[in-house]
């Protein structure tokens, strides 16, 4: 019966700790325009890097040209989602119930 115990006080106490941790994620958080622009610059020197690897796989034939485009499309509109966050990512979307409901 101890053990019983013991497991359920460690079942709560994690969970405990596990709700603290979405409930930080899901605060509103504001960036300065230091940190905001700084961000951005480091997404940009990325996208410029992916974009130049997306190239180099299209022109060694890895993916059709097609294909490469609709890669770099996609990653601009990411961009462009994060820069209207004033780059702060919001991962609190729940795709499985989007899936869910087209069924």
């Amino acid at each position: 019966m101890r053990k019983f115990y013991i497991a359920c006080l460690l079942t709560i106490s994690i969970g405990g700790l596990f709700l603290s941790s979405v409930q930080a994620e899901t605060e509103e958080v504001k960036l300065s325009d230091e940190q905001i622009d700084e961000i951005k610059t480091l997404k940009q020197e990325v996208m410029e890097k992916e974009k130049q690897i997306i190239e180099k796989y299209v022109e060694y034939g890895v993916f059709p040209e097609e294909k490469g485009q609709k890669i770099i499309q996609h990653m601009e509109k990411k961009y462009e989602k994060l820069q209207e966050n004033n780059f702060i990512p919001k991962w609190d979307h729940k795709h499985h119930l989007k899936h869910d409901n087209e069924n």
